[in-house]
């Protein structure tokens, strides 16, 4: 008979046989790793009993909880019509629903929806999309993409390519297509008095002289709007979006939004895009589509994109692009629940408390001696640690603040998970007032963890 499983046996187990996602697998020579058992709302509890809160929504994806009764049951009915089927040549009423929908709910003029099933596909597809229908209209030689400094699209090679990520794009650089880089606008680097509208127009500057100069051999520009994610939850003002957009359109180069992770409410509104006022030629959604249930992504496009890829077969003019799983049923299922209960429970509206709440219980970090910067944007703090507060000299990062912080967030089940020396809550939007000054003082405490000695 099996002993009953606990967090060391399953631990040993795991090291034994698997190798995680974004670690270095060494670390774990002394870091737990921790199996998680079960879910429920904002908790996770793993083989021994404990509970966790987490903070991160499991790497961004969970917008209403673990275990939500509503997406389960949807996927409960699913399981007895259809898991899946070839979506070339064959297709559902479940994925013809969320095309439908989502057609509906993103910006104006996005009328075509093409199905992958993770994040850095969609940003794959939406790179390929652009280009060959600059090839298909006969403009060959747009060739190259603009991307912002700072930025993350994913890790397969032509999202990682646009990126812009120093470890990854100097470890994998002889793989890498050649792109243009041209400086973001990251408001941390405001000066003092200066608005965020204000910085990131002068920002803008810099790009449009960049498309200026190249835009005969440009593709698109992609930015993940609003939040450069992974490189550190930096931030920037809507304004940037609207001055780019109608670049764009005067240099004749598409638009490509990535808002895999600030999609579906994260910012405030329901896409990051609305708080612009634009639609781009490319809109890439993942993470949250499904309500953190299961691989999917999507990119939204225009009919013009569509048109220009409607031929005979013989002008050999299709999209060349496939997955196994694209339009999987269960898939959508889960991603139509989910935008179900966006329309059901006005979640935008609900969101505006818990945006305060997360600006209250984070108001204090502003003054800590080792906190360069609190900034928000709708259900996303960053709180940046820093060595000196009035110089901004950053901890070394071969120190791991941050992970100090993660370790000590775990002794007091919270689930933290900083990037680099920014501490960062982005939880599922279940999250109440009580756990949010939870959430707040862990990481109070984690910080001063962190930094002594």
């Amino acid at each position: 008979m099996n002993p009953t499983p606990n967090n060391q046996t399953l631990a040993q187990r795991d090291l034994a046989v698997l190798w995680h996602p974004c670690t270095q697998m060494k670390d774990h020579e002394n870091l737990p790793m921790i199996p998680i058992k079960s879910g429920q709302g904002v908790w996770l509890e793993d083989f021994d009993g404990k509970r966790y809160l987490d903070a991160i929504s499991s790497w961004w994806v969970n917008l209403f909880g673990h275990a939500n009764p509503a997406i389960n049951a949807a996927l409960k009915d699913q399981l007895d019509t259809l898991e899946h089927v070839i979506f070339a040549g064959f297709t559902h009423e479940t994925g013809i629903h969320l095309a439908e929908q989502l057609v509906a709910v993103t910006p104006a003029g996005l009328e075509r929806c093409f199905f992958a099933d993770n994040g850095s596909a969609a940003v794959e597809v939406a790179l390929k999309m652009s280009f060959h229908y600059w090839r298909n209209s006969g403009q060959t030689q747009k060739t190259k993409f603009i991307t912002l400094e700072n930025s993350y699209h994913g890790e397969t090679l032509g999202a990682l390519a646009v990126g812009n990520v120093a470890l990854y794009k100097e470890t994998y650089a002889p793989l890498l297509m050649e792109v243009i880089t041209v400086p973001g606008p990251d408001c941390y680097f405001r000066e003092a008095g200066e608005s965020w509208a204000d910085y990131s127009s002068r920002r803008f500057a810099l790009l449009e002289v960049t498309l200026q100069q190249h835009a005969d051999n440009v593709c698109a520009v992609i930015v993940e709007p609003l939040v450069q994610c992974a490189g550190g939850m930096r931030m920037y003002d809507p304004v940037y979006l609207s001055l780019l957009r109608a670049a764009c359109d005067r240099y004749g180069v598409h638009l490509i939004a990535d808002e895999i992770a600030v999609g579906f409410g994260r910012t405030g509104t329901l896409f990051a895009c609305e708080q612009a006022d634009i639609s781009p030629d490319f809109l890439c959604l993942s993470k949250g589509l499904t309500g953190g249930y299961l691989p999917l992504s999507a990119v939204l496009t225009t009919d013009k994109v569509y048109q220009a890829f409607y031929a005979d077969y013989s002008k050999l003019m299709a999209f060349l692009h496939s997955h196994s799983y694209t339009g999987n049923a269960l898939a959508c299922r889960a991603a139509l629940a989910t935008l179900e209960i966006f329309r059901q429970q006005d979640v935008i509206g609900q969101n505006r408390q818990r945006i305060a709440d997360l600006a209250r219980v984070t108001a204090r970090f502003n003054d800590h001696p080792q906190v360069a910067e609190v900034r928000q944007t709708g259900m996303i703090v960053a709180i940046e640690l820093v060595k000196n507060k009035v110089t901004r000299e950053p901890f070394p990062w071969q120190e791991r603040r941050g992970l100090r912080v993660y370790q000590y967030a775990l002794t007091k089940g919270v689930l933290l998970r900083p990037l680099g020396n920014v501490i960062y809550f982005m939880p599922p939007y279940v999250i109440t007032a009580a756990e949010l000054e939870l959430l707040a003082e862990v990481a109070w405490q984690g910080i001063a963890y962190a930094i002594k000695g």
